[in-house]
């Protein structure tokens, strides 16, 4: 690598620190973290006081980046969380060889479209894959986490525990390059819907008898149900995701069937304004996240 490159490097690491963003190296040309592992962890220097991992070691310290660069040509991650970046991956169909499948990009300009809002203008970068990665800023308190096809499909996030490659790096594939957008700007209202964690059921008593726990379930869906009916145009969508996501633990726990669940918001949705095809879409991906993930009964 010419010495031009490695200054570029450097300068990719530098520019990422001046917006905010915490940086941490990876091995050169590629996307794996150049940091030791815990298994290898000398226990010394950052690591004194116990192993610490990429994303707390990531850093704004210009002299740190600039140490860290000297030492070799280093790609450069950004770690999202401590960012208080959300950063949404819109990724290419990995079988080039069907033109039906949509890309990332298609498929979130739709979900815009649906929303009632345009693609946000917010700082975005091409993957050396072809894909595109959206910044958004995490809103203060919220402690979002990575997410895959939660969204959509080709659509992931990166949040807390998470990191990307920044502009700047390449890698084997092919470069990241910036393209548009010189600020990251808010996390969309319906995207945070999305993504926000699902509240817990506060009300539901620590100890309830099968028939208290049904009765309560069959409240909650009524609750979730009105809800969704009376969204309005740009959080319809978003609402039918959530009151899914919200109902789907009953649905696992045994407390509500399926087709119950899937019948009232089907019918919420519709009545709010949805098609059928974007009711059936949006249930069957927040239900089958929510029961994948409410497997075991919470008690307070």
């Amino acid at each position: 690598m010419t010495h031009d490159a490695h200054s570029a490097l450097l300068h990719a690491a530098l520019d990422a620190a001046e917006r905010g963003w915490h940086v941490f190296p990876l091995r050169p040309g590629t996307k794996r973290p150049a940091l030791h592992g815990e298994q290898r962890c000398p226990g010394t220097g950052p690591c004194a006081s116990g192993h610490r991992k990429w994303e707390q070691r990531a850093t704004t310290d210009p002299d740190r980046i600039r140490a860290t660069w000297a030492r070799a040509p280093f790609n450069v991650g950004i770690a999202t969380g401590p960012s208080g970046l959300l950063v949404v991956d819109l990724d290419v169909p990995k079988d080039h060889s069907s033109s039906d499948t949509p890309d990332g990009a298609t498929t979130f300009a739709a979900l815009c479209e649906r929303a009632g809002h345009a693609v946000p203008a917010t700082y975005r970068t091409r993957t050396a894959s072809g894909g595109e990665h959206l910044y958004f800023t995490a809103p203060p308190g919220v402690r979002l986490a990575n997410t895959a096809r939660t969204v959509a499909a080709s659509v992931d996030t990166r949040a807390w525990g998470g990191y990307v490659v920044a502009a700047g790096s390449t890698t084997s594939t092919g470069p990241y390059e910036a393209l548009c957008g010189p600020e990251a700007v808010a996390v969309p209202g319906w995207l945070l819907s999305i993504l926000r964690p699902a509240p817990k059921v506060s009300e539901a008593p620590s100890v309830a008898t099968m028939g208290q726990s049904r009765r309560y379930a069959d409240v909650a869906l009524a609750r979730e149900a009105q809800t969704v009916a009376g969204a309005v145009h740009g959080g319809r969508e978003a609402a039918l995701f959530r009151a899914a996501r919200a109902l789907g633990r009953f649905v696992a726990w045994g407390d509500l069937s399926r087709h119950m669940v899937e019948q009232a918001l089907q019918e919420a949705g519709e009545a709010a304004g949805l098609t059928v095809a974007e009711c059936r879409s949006t249930l069957r991906s927040a239900l089958n996240w929510s029961i994948a993930h409410n497997q075991r009964r919470r008690t307070a």
